[in-house]
């Protein structure tokens, strides 16, 4: 019920920043060509049954996602989000082209500085075996932060400042590390791993870590989204009390947008490697190879050799 009433809230907060932003052209664009038939289609399909789930909850379709029209039948923060995973492939092309050994550019060492700040959160909150997760994190880093600096992009906005998206990628972090946890330790290794380690206080701990754990898409998703929502209305307002002279003091804000866009990845990061931390262990074999792991003896000493 809660989830309902932050994307109601949600809802309108983004149809009032639209109409201050009057809408991106490329939005309008979208819509002119393939509105009409998304329009027909949602109506015809889609909010019957998101019309008959939320009246379960007191609501409808409309008051969670604003209302039905072909002008915003593809919404702003769907177009702005593809823009978001065509900017990032364009940047991993355009870097890995550029790749030297010999002479690394600014650019290269910007990207081998991002590459060890994640590859170092791995090792020290999982372990050497937490490099397999790499990729995901990565993706994870590399999305967000471009969502987010798209709020720098004249004639964009950032897709991270939509409750629907930061929610995406909240109930995504949500996904992968219980699938860690399960392709792990089985299921129910992984369920076990809520009833804490003493088995007296099982029937206490194991609703509370389920309910922490429910909740977490939720707060990763509210703290992205308050943030970037924040800062972009911060802009609009200053923009929109004197314009066009006005327009400049927002500009002024952009080291600002910047440095929010940055922290606010850093901690959707770190809190996805702590989650996966949480439900994933070392091999056995692993342990001795990895900082705080299994201390072994020399040889030596195990045969009773030594003093």
């Amino acid at each position: 019920m809660m989830f309902w009433l932050l994307a109601e809230e949600s809802a309108k907060g983004e149809a009032t920043q639209e109409t201050a932003h009057h809408a991106p052209a490329i939005v309008e664009l979208v819509n002119r060509y393939i509105g009409e038939p998304v329009h027909h289609f949602q109506v015809a399909y889609t909010k019957p049954l998101w019309d008959r789930l939320l009246a379960n909850f007191g609501t409808s379709a409309e008051n969670v996602f604003g209302p039905y029209t072909p002008e915003n039948a593809v919404p702003w923060y769907t177009v702005m989000f593809v823009i978001a995973c065509l900017l990032c492939l364009a940047a991993v092309f355009f870097l890995r082209r550029r790749l030297s050994v010999e002479e690394p550019d600014a650019k290269q060492q910007v990207l081998e500085m991002g590459i060890a700040s994640i590859r170092n959160l791995l090792l020290d909150n999982v372990g050497a075996h937490g490099m397999k997760y790499f990729p995901v994190i990565a993706t994870f880093a590399v999305l967000i932060l471009i969502s987010n600096l798209m709020a720098l992009i004249p004639g964009l906005m950032p897709p991270t400042a939509s409750m629907s998206v930061t929610f995406a990628l909240g109930l995504s972090s949500f996904i992968y590390y219980n699938y860690v946890g399960i392709s792990e330790n089985g299921l129910f290794g992984h369920f076990s791993h809520f009833a804490g380690p003493m088995l007296l206080l099982a029937p206490l701990l194991f609703p509370i870590e389920i309910i922490s754990n429910l909740v977490r898409p939720l707060s990763l998703s509210v703290r992205l989204f308050g943030n970037m929502f924040g800062d972009e209305q911060i802009a609009v307002n200053i923009a929109n009390i004197w314009p066009p002279i006005t327009y400049l003091l927002s500009v002024i804000l952009y080291p600002l947008t910047a440095f929010v866009a940055f922290v606010q990845t850093f901690i959707f990061v770190l809190l996805s490697i702590i989650y996966i931390s949480e439900v994933t262990h070392a091999p056995h074999e692993e342990h001795k190879e990895e900082p705080g792991g299994i201390i072994t003896l020399p040889n030596s000493l195990e045969a009773g050799g030594g003093h």
